[in-house]
């Protein structure tokens, strides 16, 4: 919980500024029942006009004094509370960046957008609520008792009277915390709940639709959100409790004052203080009552918390090397070489094992096998989507844990199996592979990726909108711009995770030949499920189960490796291989 904590220390300033005016309006509003038992005894008592005037006027300037210190500390708490949350939100947006798909799936993706929006909404409204109240309460209440005890000298029977209702009041709190308390870390539990049966119906909604099962779907979010609300109306119905017991003590502390003051109001007390006296009883009342409130948002901002800590202080497994310093902006040559690889998910089994082979500049190698056989998982060790288990993977000798993460990935195009377009436009979507990148080189990237056709055919050309999730293009098309993406980098090396798969052949034959035209000092590592799509490669690696059964050629394969040629001969005609 500290890791959040520390950031009310960059608002440390308009905290202290918050605090001193907040203390200005808890004594102004304490002087207020003095004047008005002065105003009584002196002026209204003794028909006394001037008085009247002159102790109405200071109550109006004090009133008055009290209500700028509060409208300046509604400022200063909201800047405070939505300065903090913000700093929060980035801060948890940037680790979220650097988490790899271990972090990723320890949250799980719901969970992760909850602690970031509805968590962080938790802690900015406790810290606004909060600090409106941390300094003001404890003035009122303390001087309240102080006040009242001056006031009714000598009637211990007044005192008797406050004194249960703060017992009743602080009684009622803790009851009230012990019980609610454990529903709050469930209730954040269940708005992840909710947040993941709505994420996977939206995203999947074809799947929904093409399978019928809608009423299976509706089902699924009717008993997550039913869960939360049944949780959130217990809380809420207990919550409720507190403010009628706090109007009924506050009444009753009213009439047991003036019955109380009636029995002593000749020989000890006189009217003014009997009022006086019912307004710092009250005031005493609302000073508890304001400290349950932050009683009340209390737990569930701890709940918030702790989820958000958890996340802030979650170190990634991936992260620059330690030690000397490493040189920046390096350029590399992409000589590649995966020595005695082995990756372990976390199973008692690895996903791969014992994967070597090279590939060199102006080399393409390909990767192919059966489904499942961890074809992406070595591919991601490249650019440390994944780190090795066992082993090393090295680029020009050097192994990729040893180079910064930016550095690293600034040398590499990747296109990833599952083809991702953010809002925005075709123009933006292509310079996320080099912000600087000219209008010649985007327009090279995408003829060489064969889209230059369909998004000349657009009205706005580069500049055509993309919905979110790139919805408003085909697959073959948000493929294509995927592969510009890459291009545009203009790295010296490529990675094509099953990039190809959603290209016709004519279309797939085009692009690769215009690839190794213009990256020909390049290392293309391509992985592919069509041997069309690799069998011209310098070098095809052949995984099954994880591990290498073949490395070659298409025509050496062909004759050595049996998994090879059964997926070859599935797939092409005798007379296709042959040519």
């Amino acid at each position: 919980m500290s890791a959040v904590l520390r950031y009310y220390l960059h608002y440390f300033g308009w905290i202290v500024l918050a605090l001193g005016f907040l203390t200005c309006e808890a004594v102004c509003e304490l002087e207020l029942p003095s004047y008005m038992s002065s105003m009584i005894s002196e002026g209204i008592m003794s028909s006394d006009l001037t008085n009247v005037l002159k102790t109405g006027g200071i109550m109006l300037a004090i009133a008055l004094a009290a209500c700028c210190s509060s409208i300046i500390v509604s400022f200063l708490a909201s800047r405070v509370g939505s300065g903090m949350s913000k700093d929060l939100r980035a801060d948890i947006f940037d680790k979220v960046l650097s988490f790899s798909s271990k972090e990723y799936n320890s949250f799980s993706v719901s969970s992760l957008i909850t602690r970031s929006t509805n968590d962080i909404t938790q802690i900015q409204i406790f810290s606004i609520v909060f600090l409106r109240m941390v300094m003001y309460a404890p003035i009122m209440g303390i001087g309240g008792v102080i006040k009242a005890v001056n006031t009714a000298s000598g009637i211990s029977a007044l005192g008797i009277v406050v004194g249960v209702a703060l017992a009743v009041v602080v009684c009622a709190i803790v009851i009230l915390m012990l019980v609610v308390l454990p529903k709050f870390t469930k209730i954040q539990k269940q708005v992840d709940d909710v947040n993941r049966v709505a994420r996977e119906g939206l995203s999947g909604m074809m799947v929904v639709r093409a399978f019928n099962t809608q009423a299976h779907e509706e089902e699924r979010f009717e008993q997550a959100n039913a869960a939360l609300t049944k949780t959130n109306l217990f809380v809420n119905r207990i919550m409720a409790l507190l403010m009628p017991l706090i109007t009924i003590l506050m009444n009753g502390i009213s009439v047991a004052t003036v019955w109380v003051a009636a029995l002593f109001v000749e020989d000890y007390m006189q009217v003014a203080n009997m009022m006086a006296f019912m307004q710092y009883a009250i005031q005493i009342i609302m000073s508890f009552m304001m400290i349950s409130m932050v009683f009340i948002l209390l737990p569930r901002a701890a709940v918030a918390m702790r989820r958000v800590a958890d996340v802030l202080c979650t170190q990634p497994s991936i992260s620059d090397p330690e030690g000397e310093e490493q040189p920046r902006g390096i350029r590399l040559k992409g000589e590649i070489a995966f020595n005695d690889v082995a990756y372990n998910y976390g199973g008692s089994e690895n996903a791969v094992e014992h994967i070597s082979f090279t590939a060199s500049p102006g080399e393409t190698v390909a990767i192919i096998g059966p489904t499942g056989s961890g074809k992406s998982t070595v591919i991601n060790l490249i650019p440390r989507l994944a780190d090795v288990t066992q082993g090393s993977v090295t680029i020009d000798g050097r192994d990729v844990r040893d180079y910064n993460i930016e550095d690293l990935r600034k040398n590499i195009g990747f296109v990833p199996q599952k083809n991702v377009l953010f809002s925005g436009t075709i123009r933006s979507n292509l310079l996320m592979g080099d912000q600087g990148a000219s209008e010649e080189r985007l327009k090279r990237a995408t003829d060489i990726a064969q889209a230059s056709e369909f998004i000349n055919e657009k009205p706005d050309g580069f500049d055509e909108p993309i919905a979110q999730g790139g919805t408003n293009v085909s697959g073959g098309q948000k493929q294509r711009l995927a592969i510009a993406r890459a291009l545009v980098k203009d790295a010296p090396i490529y990675i094509f995770d099953d990039s190809f798969s959603a290209l016709d052949f004519k279309t797939d034959a085009a692009l690769r030949t215009a690839l190794k035209e213009n990256a020909k000092d390049a290392t293309l590592m391509i992985v592919a499920q069509r041997v069309g799509t690799i069998m011209n490669a310098d070098r095809i690696v052949v995984l099954d189960d994880g591990r290498m059964v073949g490395v070659g050629t298409h025509e050496e394969l062909m004759r050595s490796c049996e998994v090879y040629k059964q997926i070859a001969l599935s797939q092409l005609s005798e007379e296709d291989l042959n040519r």
